[in-house]
């Protein structure tokens, strides 16, 4: 038996021998964009409004000396609970934000075409309760909106409706994996807005994975392309790269901007109760096959929760929307970015091996699809004539 075992033992570790000398990717940077030079240590976290109407706060633990930029955080269609998200939403509190988490959905219970004066009437009513207060003190002047999936559309509309005057005017819109829109109301999904309403100086970025792009990448070109009143030079489409070259790899997918944080679960920050309800009050709900979850958002949500907080968390979704936040509030547009070498840097693997650096490019300016690249001066076709006499004509020549 001894005789048999020994070989097993020897070939299980010659095979766990490569991982142990692995090299493994790069952790959060100390400083600058995406990095852990943070300005407080602690995040306040608590809930304005009601249990069925609510939106999660989350600042510093300071009072600031200046009104906090605003981050408006979107959550993709089932996603509910901040903590899926709690790594990212602790971060841009401790860098200086005043993050709003505003819960647009009750699972089973709402419909994807409500989704969006679900989300204007949280948000204005957050702001308008956290007006005066001192620790909160929202900059309205300075507002980005984050997406994730379905929130990246829900963001887009958002922006279209500022004009009514309940949700500020955002100087970013930043979605990544864009998805869940409906190309009519008899569709699951969200519908967008006239996206042409959306002022021209904001900045929009849209990335994707390398793991899922194609849905995303539709969805990224058609919201580019109906924002039309913003110039191609505040817009950019991106994508994230997966890269297995050493471990644990790192995977571009869906899920990926989660960064699951036990300590921003909604069941530890306590809502408002709802005020009692009038029993002569007639209930005009009806339930709809679209209010629950379908399959691939299920597997999305469970996969959010099953996430680790990662190199792509730093340095492609964290990093990336800090520079162009910055870029964003001081008038920069896509082009300032992209010049910049570290906005699409990755950083190294412990080996000093490259990671795979994001992809950013700025969508052609209206007229600039149709232009024809030049061809040579001369073209030669050696293709025999595609009509019956002539192909006839061409085989004989060969036989003679």
């Amino acid at each position: 038996m001894r005789r048999f075992l020994l070989p097993v033992l020897v070939l299980g570790v010659s095979l766990a021998a490569p991982w142990a000398h692995a090299a493994t990717p790069p952790q959060q940077p100390e400083q600058g964009p995406g990095g852990r030079d943070y300005k407080v240590a602690e995040v306040v976290k608590r809930a304005v409004g009601t249990a069925s109407a609510g939106t999660f706060v989350f600042h510093g633990s300071d009072t600031p000396a200046k009104p906090r930029p605003i981050v408006i955080f979107l959550h993709s269609w089932g996603a509910v609970n901040p903590a899926l998200y709690g790594g990212w939403i602790e971060h841009l509190a401790r860098k200086g934000y005043l993050v709003l988490f505003p819960r647009f959905q009750d699972v089973n219970r709402s419909r994807p075409a409500d989704a969006t004066n679900l989300a204007e009437t949280l948000i204005e009513n957050a702001l308008a309760e956290l007006s005066n207060d001192p620790n909160a003190r929202p900059d309205r002047e300075r507002v980005a909106l984050i997406g994730h999936s379905a929130g990246v559309p829900l963001a887009l509309n958002l922006a279209a409706g500022a004009g009514s005057g309940k949700v500020p005017t955002p100087k970013l819109i930043f979605g990544l994996m864009p998805g869940g829109i409906a190309s009519t109301e008899k569709e699951r999904g969200i519908m967008l807005r006239d996206l042409s309403a959306i002022d021209p100086q904001t900045l929009i970025v849209t990335m994707s994975g390398d793991r899922d792009y194609l849905p995303a990448d539709r969805a990224s070109r058609l919201i580019l392309q109906q924002a039309s009143a913003v110039p191609a030079n505040r817009k950019l489409f991106m994508r994230a790269a997966s890269d297995d070259h050493g471990f644990p790899a790192i995977t571009a997918t869906l899920a990926s901007p989660g960064s699951p944080k036990a300590d921003y679960d909604a069941a530890a920050i306590k809502l408002p109760p709802d005020p009692p309800r009038d029993p002569k009050q007639k209930n005009t709900w009806r339930w709809s096959a679209d209010m629950a979850l379908s399959g691939p958002q299920t597997i999305l949500t469970q996969q959010l929760g099953n996430n680790v907080t990662d190199t792509l968390d730093y340095l492609a979704y964290w990093k990336t929307f800090d520079l162009a936040a910055d870029a964003a509030f001081s008038g920069k547009d896509a082009a300032a970015l992209t010049r910049d070498p570290k906005f699409v840097d990755m950083g190294t693997w412990s080996d000093g091996w490259p990671v795979r650096r994001l992809s950013a490019q700025m969508p052609k300016a209206e007229g600039q699809e149709k232009k024809e690249e030049p061809g040579p001066r001369r073209k030669l076709n050696m293709a025999p004539p595609e009509t019956k006499q002539g192909l006839s004509d061409f085989i004989g020549k060969l036989r003679s």
